[in-house]
């Protein structure tokens, strides 16, 4: 069963709703105690990093997650998170995987914040994409990202440049895209990380 970590800085609705259209079985942590009830968890997450790093702080949350051994996936600003750093408030970030998060440079010539669908490239294989075409589309909103490093990366999206969209390191996963908004894909990759 899924632990939704609730601290505040999550759009708890819209992904509430993808895993009851699934009917897979979760619940809200809102204190350490309440971890051991789950096999994973997801750190979800909207708005500005350092904020969500500063309530992530508040609420006693930091230890427990940095300890499990259970599987953990970062959405969007849950993924950034994940990070060592956030120019996003000058943050220090959980510093789980060795890469920063930046803003999208606007000298690109691009929009900013990048949203809508773009491709996620696979990089490797990895069972978050068992059965999930290699260069499929997924929903995006944000204005900064994780920058890209082959080690940790398995899967990139090009805008203005080439960025980390989706991670992974011992039992983290993060993807910077909302599987929650992204159709039949997005809930295969929810039902994934469930088996994983």
């Amino acid at each position: 069963m899924i632990g939704i970590i609730e601290y505040g800085a999550g759009n708890l609705f819209s992904l509430s709703c993808a895993l009851d259209r699934l009917k897979i079985q979760y619940g809200f942590i809102q204190k350490e105690s309440q971890m051991e009830v789950y096999d994973r968890y997801i750190i979800p997450g909207v708005g500005h990093a350092g904020v969500a790093m500063d309530k992530l702080k508040a609420s006693g949350m930091i230890d427990p997650i940095l300890k499990t051994h259970k599987p953990v996936l970062g959405i969007c600003v849950g993924m950034q998170l994940l990070s060592q750093y956030s120019e996003e408030g000058d943050s220090k970030m959980l510093n789980l995987f060795p890469m920063d998060t930046r803003r999208f440079s606007s000298d690109k010539s691009i929009k900013i914040p990048h949203m809508g669908w773009n491709k996620v490239f696979q990089t490797r294989e990895d069972p978050l994409f068992h059965g999930i075409d290699q260069n499929a589309y997924f929903y995006f909103v944000h204005s900064y990202f994780m920058e890209l490093n082959p080690k940790f990366a398995i899967g990139l999206t090009e805008y203005g440049d080439s960025f980390s969209s989706s991670i992974q390191s011992s039992n983290f996963w993060g993807v910077q895209f909302h599987p929650e908004k992204s159709g039949n894909d997005g809930e295969k990759l929810l039902k994934n990380f469930t088996e994983i």
